[in-house]
């Protein structure tokens, strides 16, 4: 009975042994930030160099590693710039795994990314669209709802969507509002003044937002606003996106930024955490 006891005490022990070793193993793991991630695969495509966004490299690297040992990015791009040829290699990633559409824009997922990371890496500050949902007759998902109100709570005034998200009824809008986190906001009624306010409190929450004028396209004056690191994004949302923080217009010409400077230009998570 003594020699039994000892048996199983020594198989407990090993098996508890084996479940610390496998802890750790999966805690030694690298971690990828997924805000970071994000902010570089909508910058770094929109850059003219292969500078490499602040605070993203290491987390990059780690997501282009792994689609290097899939067979879908050369080594020459694993460089911690999340540029043109990375997109598409998490692009083809992401088809691999059956997702079409807004799903394989080359822009990371929270289960994509997770999936890509199994034994290789985890992913924290995890961000997530939500939901699709109705607001004010106009398509947008909860984060992007989210957002808006509290953008409104700051102005303390209610503002009238024209045009919400997953729309594709406004060919001028060059399928920007395809996808998520993207707005169109009426400006009747407000002086030139209140119009930048609106903009600044916009982007304070978090978006890429202007003020758009009939002399810059066939559209009448209307605030045009993208959530920045929204993971549904059309891939003109994107490139938006990337272009507001890199200082510029969001339009084809890629002119100057014409809106109210706003500094830091942050997330609604980085904004969050500062309320």
């Amino acid at each position: 009975m003594l020699t039994r006891r000892r048996v199983l005490l020594t198989a407990a022990l090993a098996t508890a042994g084996s479940a610390v070793t496998g802890q750790s193993a999966r805690a030694a793991l690298p971690v990828v930030d997924m805000e970071a991630l994000i902010k570089a695969a909508q910058i770094d495509p929109r850059r003219a160099d292969t500078a490499i966004t602040s605070g993203s490299k290491d987390s990059v690297l780690q997501v282009e590693r792994a689609l290097q040992a899939r067979g879908l990015l050369a080594a020459t791009y694993v460089d911690g710039h999340f540029g043109t040829s990375t997109i598409a290699a998490y692009a083809a990633y992401q088809r691999s795994l059956g997702y079409t559409g807004l799903d394989a824009t080359g822009l990371p997922g929270q289960t994509s990314l997770r999936l890509l990371g199994e034994q290789r890496f985890t992913v924290t500050r995890a961000l997530s669209p939500g939901s699709v949902v109705t607001l004010r007759g106009a398509q947008v998902n909860t984060r992007t709802r989210s957002m808006l109100l509290e953008a409104e709570r700051l102005l303390g005034a209610q503002l009238t969507i024209t045009q919400g998200s997953y729309s594709s009824s406004t060919p001028a809008s060059a399928g920007t509002h395809d996808g998520g986190g993207a707005l169109d906001l009426s400006v009747s009624g407000m002086t030139s003044t209140y119009r930048t306010t609106v903009v600044r409190q916009l982007r304070r929450v978090g978006f890429a937002a202007w003020l758009r004028t009939p002399s810059q396209g066939d559209w009448p004056y209307h605030i045009h606003a993208i959530a920045l690191a929204d993971t549904d994004q059309s891939a003109g949302a994107q490139h938006q996106a990337g272009d507001y923080y890199l200082g510029l217009n969001g339009l084809a010409n890629r002119g100057a930024d014409d809106g109210p400077a706003v500094t830091p230009k942050v997330s609604w998570e980085e904004y969050l955490r500062t309320v």
